[in-house]
């Protein structure tokens, strides 16, 4: 049954994994990026949390002598704060990076942690639990489902709201990371309150179900943003000259994966540079102090690796 415990752990959230990267398909994170925050909710998060968790119940334990009380005192209110403290945290490294671009990002990146923090805890349920096959079976289905999910949209939400605020004034860098924290936490206290009891067992179900919904609609809207956005900086490419101008509605569309449109040989390199472009002129719009440096750089780069790229083919 270990075997089978790491692969009902693994896989599903490996394809949940794969299935948010891909959603990102106008500024897809490199995948090795994404493996990098996943194996932080699958290791770090999971080991930092173990230990704060342990801490915290040892001092509510002098308080709370009643061990019924006390294991409800760790599901609904330690483990939410804990886990989503831990989870989050590597989060400011990653949008520390002057690569990461927006609010799509946080949600790709914080879902690969949630995700990751869900598929150990996973394998942690599913082990503890080999006695009775019914019993196993149901624990896949409602944490595959549920549980690892609410993993993953918890930190995604605490990513949505770090990446929405890197580029805007200095009032949402402050406020908006202790909102995204708990919003998280909060998702993560009513999934646990909610499935703690008997009678409010659907409803917890029902949250998670209507939280899943709201999530994907904001992802969405993220990515059209990103596609809203690459078209508008790309249009004053076009219209000073840097790209063909029938090449911006392809460039931030689904078209852009057709062949035809321009040279096999340079088309991905081509919408890479391109996108990398749109992004980095929106970012050095929004950023002031040192780096702006970086960006300037960064956009005169590859509106002469587009010039040179489009030169080689004429």
């Amino acid at each position: 049954m270990i075997v089978s415990s790491a692969v009902a752990a693994f896989v599903p959230m490996f394809i949940y994994l794969l299935l948010i990267w891909r959603f990102d398909q106008y500024n897809r994170e490199p995948f090795i990026l994404i493996i990098r925050n996943y194996l932080w909710g699958a290791l770090g998060a999971v080991f930092f949390a173990l230990l704060g968790s342990y801490i915290l119940s040892f001092f509510v334990s002098i308080f709370v002598h009643n061990k019924e009380s006390l294991t409800r005192i760790e599901t609904i209110i330690i483990a939410p704060f804990v886990e989503e403290t831990t989870k989050g945290i590597f989060l400011f490294f990653t949008i520390s990076s002057r690569k990461f671009d927006n609010m799509t990002d946080g949600i790709v990146y914080g879902g690969a942690i949630g995700l990751g923090f869900g598929m150990t805890e996973n394998f942690l349920y599913f082990i503890a639990n080999t006695g009775s096959l019914n019993i196993w079976m149901m624990m896949v289905v409602i944490r595959t489902l549920f549980t690892a999910v609410m993993h993953c949209v918890s930190t995604a939400t605490l990513g949505a709201f770090l990446g929405y605020a890197k580029f805007k004034s200095i009032y949402y860098k402050l406020t908006f990371p202790f909102l995204g924290l708990a919003s998280a936490i909060f998702i993560h206290f009513a999934w646990n309150l909610m499935i703690s009891f008997e009678k409010t067992e659907p409803l917890g179900f029902l949250f998670m179900l209507i939280t899943i919904l709201i999530f994907i609609v904001v992802f969405s809207i993220s990515v059209s943003n990103d596609k809203s956005t690459i078209y508008h900086e790309l249009l004053e490419e076009a219209n000073n000259g840097i790209i063909p101008m029938n090449h911006v509605p392809i460039l931030n569309s689904s078209k852009r994966n057709n062949f035809g449109w321009i040279d096999e040989k340079i088309r991905k390199v081509y919408i890479q540079a391109a996108t990398t472009l749109a992004f980095r002129k929106m970012q050095l719009r929004n950023t002031k102090g040192y780096n702006r440096i970086y960006y300037e750089n960064d956009v005169l780069h590859y509106r002469n690796y587009i010039q040179a790229l489009l030169a080689g083919i004429k």
